[in-house]
């Protein structure tokens, strides 16, 4: 498993609130170039970052706009569609000239494939980083596709330390922060605003009998597999039912290797995600590597502590011992499991724990720390111009 982020970095790399310079006041043209809108069937994490970003921006008199690939929903920001899924990569500068025209800052949202928006782009920019798809590219093209993968490593590695070389970068904690310098992306360079959540609602009832949960697009390094192998060994000690909540397209071989107590449940709606986190025992998360891990913070607002591996950003969003247990293998995994399954006062408190830790995390901060990033990398275009 990869090892923690040292403590020496963590504690150097910037932070948004160590750089308090905002945009002015009236209203600015912010562009987020991205892969996905909200409403698209398979948006995760990503998306809705920038959803509360775009959102809380627009709240505070900034005029924004998302250009995306695939279906475009009407939003109280505008949202425009530069084509299919992949194929919009080839047309955002197009469809940048052609439905956006100019802005003040360019947000290009890399996910793996880049926009190399520097290129095109003569005003300022600014990177946001949920993860580095280094080690996901070998899971998602491998055997005869994994030339493909080695393309798609190098267009990520060059697009981060070549093209956005001027660009400040935005990540979303400190593990991406940390994989970003092992790039080679100045530290200068990088600055970290976490993910919010929002302000929970009442608490619904916890289920009387086991329940764990998980949360999830099902696509191969959320390790949902891992988890029903696990399941196997769990559920002779524990009893209950294990919920999967989330589509995607391991969706159908997933469901051939589920055992007895195992649902999928595919979308739900929010207030049906918040009752299940409610009330779950523990929310599992198997995945191999994440930004932050969003719906960990969401759990946590419910009292839900989690058991994931430790892997970037999932250490960065559960405090191992405290707000839930990171797992060195798949063994350790198995075993608290059934140990927090089996403790209901232990649970408690670190639900209560996690409850408290999450408070910290809310939207309106996020929004705030990365307006203080974008009036940063505006005011320093001239600076890192030609």
């Amino acid at each position: 498993m990869p090892q923690h982020v040292p403590s020496p970095l963590r504690a150097s790399l910037p932070t948004a609130s160590q750089h308090p310079p905002a945009l002015p006041p009236h209203p600015r043209r912010i562009v987020f170039l991205a892969h996905r809108d909200l409403g698209n069937r398979s948006a995760g994490g990503s998306e809705l970052l920038v959803d509360r970003l775009a959102d809380g921006l627009t709240r505070l008199g900034h005029q924004v706009t998302l250009l995306c690939g695939g279906p475009a929903a009407y939003r109280d920001y505008r949202v425009v569609s530069a084509g299919g899924s992949y194929g919009h990569y080839l047309r955002a500068r197009s469809a940048f000239a052609r439905q956006v025209g100019d802005c003040d800052l360019l947000v290009e949202v890399c996910n793996g494939m880049p926009y190399f928006s520097p290129l095109w782009h003569r005003g300022p920019t600014l990177c946001l980083v949920n993860h580095v798809h280094t080690d996901l590219w070998s899971m998602r093209f491998g055997g005869a596709l994994a030339p493909a993968a080695r393309l798609g490593r190098r267009l990520e590695h060059w697009a981060l330390t070549g093209a956005q070389r001027r660009s400040l970068m935005v990540a979303v904690s400190p593990s991406t922060a940390h994989a970003l310098r092992d790039l080679g992306v100045e530290r200068e360079r990088i600055r970290v605003v976490h993910n919010g959540v929002e302000e929970p609602g009442p608490l619904g009832e916890r289920s009387p009998e086991p329940l764990f949960v998980a949360v999830g697009r099902l696509v191969e390094y959320k390790r949902i597999d891992l988890l029903l192998r696990l399941w196997e060994r769990v559920r002779p000690v524990t009893g209950g039912r294990l919920v999967i909540v989330g589509d995607g397209p391991e969706r159908q071989r997933l469901q051939q290797l589920a055992g007895p107590g195992v649902e999928f449940v595919g979308h739900v709606s929010e207030a049906e995600k918040h009752r299940l986190l409610c009330a779950a025992w523990l929310l599992l998360h198997p995945s191999a590597v994440e930004g932050w891990g969003l719906v960990v913070t969401e759990a946590a607002t419910r009292e839900t502590p989690t058991i994931a591996f430790d892997v970037p950003g999932l250490r960065d969003s559960v405090v191992d011992g405290e707000t839930g247990v990171l797992a060195q293998g798949e063994s350790s995994f198995a075993a608290a499991w059934c140990t927090l399954a089996l403790s209901g006062h232990r649970r408690e408190l670190m639900g209560k724990a996690a409850r408290d830790r999450a408070a910290r995390y809310r939207w309106d901060r996020t929004v705030r720390q990365f307006l203080a990033v974008a009036g940063e990398a505006v005011k320093g275009h001239d600076a890192y111009a030609p």
